[in-house]
């Protein structure tokens, strides 16, 4: 397989709304991860096998990624810090490493 050159463009932005909205996306995302905290042992004891979506810190559940980002998007457009996830239908210890860490998710 050849490799392919990639073009890599770096720009620096000194807009202050570009902060302004990261930073709100941000809170959102924090707002939304605080609630499944909350409530991550009643969401992975029921929904094994299934993607979840938290957006508005409201919990959606489906068979696909797609289908359950569609259902919090329609819900709540304005949030663009939902979170989606899977769970594994078994509960096993599983092992996630890269070169800059190691996490085991249970």
């Amino acid at each position: 397989m050849a490799l392919q050159n990639i073009d890599i463009v770096m720009e620096e932005s000194t807009d202050l709304e570009d902060g302004t909205e990261t930073r709100l996306r941000q809170q959102r995302y924090q707002r939304n991860l605080a609630w499944l905290e909350q409530h991550a042992a009643e969401i992975y004891t029921h929904y094994r096998g299934k993607f979840f979506c938290v957006a508005g810190q409201e919990l959606f559940v489906a068979d696909t990624s797609k289908e359950v980002a569609a259902q919090a998007k329609a819900a709540h457009p304005e949030d663009d810090g939902r979170i989606v996830r899977y769970i594994y239908e078994k509960k096993l210890a599983r092992v996630y490493a890269n070169q800059w860490e190691m996490v085991m998710v249970r």
